[in-house]
């Protein structure tokens, strides 16, 4: 799928592991979006899927790209902010393949940005409380993200692990110098936050996965937070002291 010209060009970059399930109401619901001077595209990144995911996204012809091994979250959503800069998009939207991000509720993440009052914004289910709120020990987890991010940088996002935000031209290209591997959304708060980019938590409406499975159970739940804790405790301080990551 071409950029076409419009007043902003927006791509959304849809990550995808197993979700054959998914993919295609996915691409369905975003052809129901139309935004007001707003050109949108979509890009598919099939992170080396163990199912149909790729045959179902040949078949159906859609806009995709095939990582030839498991690269993982963080290198597969970098890849995409790759290709926003290359074809030089106004705005990347980071979306999930499985459909727990609502493309209904897109326009609330562009608004902010379009208007020049953010740099980066990020969907939140806890602003309205509506939608699925995730489970019991997962929510913990991102309370417990919260004051960290708060007590490190200043930045009050309450919800730190949504996977659901959009992206101006500032941002992506400071994502394209780091972006973080695995489990990356509350390291990158931190991480922006020490570039001086600007931040804000719209209200999303978060629905539950259908299809598949979630690659955070409840034993790597506890291991997601020791290890993200650490990374960006981490990544904090050598910015803080040396600039750079």
């Amino acid at each position: 799928m071409e950029k076409t010209e419009h007043n902003n060009s927006i791509l959304i970059i849809i990550p995808c592991f197993n979700e054959e399930h998914n993919v295609l109401e996915l691409n369905e619901k975003l052809n129901q979006i139309k935004i007001a001077n707003c050109s949108l595209n979509w890009l598919f990144i099939n992170d080396h899927s163990k199912d149909n995911t790729a045959r179902v996204l040949q078949n159906a012809n859609l806009n995709y790209l095939n990582n030839p091994i498991n690269l993982g979250i963080g290198a597969t959503v970098q890849l995409g902010f790759f290709y926003a800069h290359r074809h030089n998009f106004d705005i990347a939207v980071q979306m999930d393949g499985d459909g727990q991000h609502p493309p209904a509720d897109l326009y609330r993440l562009l608004d902010p940005i379009l208007k020049g009052e953010t740099d980066v914004t990020i969907g939140s289910r806890f602003i309205n409380n509506k939608g699925f709120q995730s489970t019991f020990l997962r929510r913990l987890g991102i309370d417990f993200f919260y004051h960290l991010n708060r007590v490190l940088v200043g930045v009050k996002i309450k919800d730190s692990t949504s996977g659901y935000r959009a992206f101006n031209q500032k941002a992506i290209v400071e994502l394209l110098k780091y972006y973080p591997d695995e489990y990356p959304e509350p390291e990158t708060i931190v991480y922006l936050a020490n570039k001086g980019i600007r931040m804000k938590e719209v209200p999303v409406m978060m629905q539950e996965r259908v299809h598949g499975k979630s690659s955070i159970r409840s034993f790597s739940t506890i291991y997601y937070m020791f290890k993200v804790s650490l990374n960006t405790v981490i990544l904090h301080f050598i910015m803080k002291f040396n600039g750079n990551v």
